[in-house]
């Protein structure tokens, strides 16, 4: 983990953007992190595993409130079946 205070970043972006193509940095106010250069296929992976995470949390909380009601699930096959699908 490589971590640079903001003011030295500003004189330092190319080598700071080059750093971040191997690894993230932290960049930092009066010693906190405060953000982070990373590079863009790295971002786009998180964003979508993140998205992959909030479905399958929405499909858990589904399952939940299934059993937390005793309702019994309709079968996918009856759901498209009914939609003409």
């Amino acid at each position: 983990m490589s971590q640079i205070a903001i003011t030295d970043a500003r004189e330092r972006l190319a080598s700071v953007v080059d750093e971040a193509r191997r690894e993230p940095v932290y960049l930092t106010r009066r010693n906190r992190a405060v953000a982070a250069v990373v590079d863009a296929d790295v971002l786009a992976q998180l964003l979508e595993d993140a998205e992959e995470l909030a479905d399958i949390r929405a499909v858990d909380a589904a399952w939940a409130e299934t059993e937390q009601l005793d309702e019994t699930p309709i079968p996918w096959e009856d759901v498209k079946r009914e939609l003409g699908l």
